[in-house]
């Protein structure tokens, strides 16, 4: 890391003096870019109230660590998470009631799951930071996790993603080309609750899904084709995590919620000139 940490010091940036703020500004190199590409199959799969639920869901994970006398709730999370993304994509794939109650009903049991446990010998107040989520606390351990988590999703990205894309135009069309409706999403699903339980302690619980929903959002108002879609997205991501951290290192407030709300003032602004990209 000492290497990292010189060739940071050559940029011309003075908030960067301090070691935990290099390993924030290395963290939104890695993680803003997974935001802004799955982004982009969130918004057109509509699955918006889905990745909602997996931040819920994230927190039984969380309690199940604790329940489990786990050091560090993280792996509990991440597999949970996983499973419940899983069985919730089964359950949607098997069941003819609506997706939009079959999530709400695991996302309304998984919090309040997570928070009966948590709640139990008052012992919540431990874990309430996972609400807000503080990416200045990231340690270099953190980031090599988060290092290899970066390689194995875009890994998988590019393994899936042509199937995804038809699925998400023509899912009728897809089947017929012999492709795996139920295995595609339940990859993607897998894929949305890692980045979700890896980024949760940083992020927040409260507002992760903002950024699984804003930087596409964004990018779909300005944009006409799927290249640019995916670029616009990571890069609305992208700088809305550097401009976040920025702002909330030297207003002194929290940097996951101000990396959304630069994501939203994005949105607005995109929004308001989507006439002239329709053009």
């Amino acid at each position: 890391m000492e290497t990292v940490y010189s060739l940071l010091d050559l940029l011309p940036f003075a908030f960067l003096g301090s070691d935990f703020m290099k390993n924030a500004f290395l963290a939104i190199v890695l993680v803003t870019p997974l935001f802004g590409l799955l982004s982009t199959m969130v918004v057109s799969n509509r699955m918006a109230f889905f990745s909602d639920s997996l931040g819920h869901g994230a927190f039984t994970g969380i309690a199940i660590g604790v329940l489990l006398g786990s050091v560090s709730p993280l792996l509990s999370l991440v597999i949970f998470s996983v499973l419940f993304a899983l069985f919730i994509t089964w359950i949607k794939n098997k069941s003819t009631a609506s997706t939009d109650t079959i999530i709400g009903v695991f996302s309304s049991t998984a919090i309040a799951l997570g928070l009966m446990i948590m709640s139990h010998g008052g012992g919540f107040n431990k874990f309430s930071s996972y609400l807000i989520g503080d990416i200045l606390s990231i340690s270099p351990d953190d980031l090599m996790a988060l290092a290899v988590v970066f390689v194995l999703v875009v890994a998988a990205w590019c393994l899936i993603f042509n199937r995804l894309l038809i699925l998400s135009i023509n899912p009728s069309f897809a089947r017929s080309r012999g492709i795996h409706s139920l295995l595609v999403e339940s990859l993607f699903a897998s894929l949305l609750a890692i980045v979700v339980s890896i980024s949760i302690q940083w992020v927040g619980i409260l507002i992760i899904n903002a950024l699984l929903v804003l930087p596409a959002a964004a990018a779909r108002n300005v944009t006409n084709n799927v290249k640019q879609y995916h670029v616009v997205s990571v890069l609305v991501a992208m700088f809305s995590g550097f401009a976040g951290l920025v702002i909330a290192y030297y207003c002194n407030m929290a940097a996951g919620a101000t990396i959304v709300v630069i994501a939203a003032i994005l949105f607005f602004i995109t929004l308001f000139l989507k006439p002239f990209f329709a053009r």
